[in-house]
């Protein structure tokens, strides 16, 4: 009975143990993390979306806070004006949810274009959704956009239409977010 006491007292204080090391481990990795999926993953995305910016849209990011929690929004920068802004939103694809940067113009609210930020689609169909073929169709244009096969002006990647569905939606949902933030968003770049 001792024996079965001290083995469960010995077990539980590596558990705790454990779990603090742990917990401390993601405490300190999360900002590298964060500054890896910044330079690596959105970055190139913002690239895409706002070759034409002067400023670092990632250096000049802000968070705004949404129902369902906050929303980081990078803004293009011409001439110390906000001529962009981009945010990240993400849609339901083939092998699991696709992440889409998606720009905006703030003169007009057209879309700047969008740029994939992670998909894990079937090499060779889903994964054209990154191509410019695709991709390119939703610069200039307004949300929201839909395919052309649900009566929209986005041609779908053929053999991929659940992949090209996701990013639609996922356009969509950045298109509400954007309208509902707008104000906020030129609030605060104005100052």
């Amino acid at each position: 009975m001792i024996g079965m006491l001290r083995m469960v007292v010995v077990l539980s204080a590596l558990c705790g143990l454990s779990g603090f090391a742990l917990s401390y481990l993601k405490m300190v990795t999360a900002p590298r993390i964060e500054e890896q999926v910044l330079t690596y993953v959105q970055g190139p995305a913002l690239a895409r979306v706002f070759a034409h910016a002067r400023n670092s849209p990632i250096a000049d990011r802000r968070r705004f806070a949404l129902d369902h929690g906050a929303v980081t929004v990078f803004p293009a920068l011409r001439d110390g004006r906000l001529v962009g802004v981009a945010l990240e939103e993400r849609g339901k694809g083939y092998g699991g949810d696709i992440g889409v940067m998606v720009g905006f113009n703030v003169t007009d609210d057209s879309l700047a274009g969008i740029g994939v930020t992670t998909l894990k689609e079937t090499p060779g169909l889903g994964m054209r959704v990154t191509e410019q073929a695709f991709a390119g169709q939703f610069s200039g244009v307004r949300a929201p956009v839909a395919l052309t096969a649900q009566g929209g002006g986005i041609d779908g990647v053929s053999g991929a239409t659940i992949s090209s569905g996701g990013v639609v939606a996922a356009v969509n949902r950045a298109a509400q977010i954007y309208s509902r933030l707008k104000p906020e968003i030129l609030k605060a770049w104005a100052e």
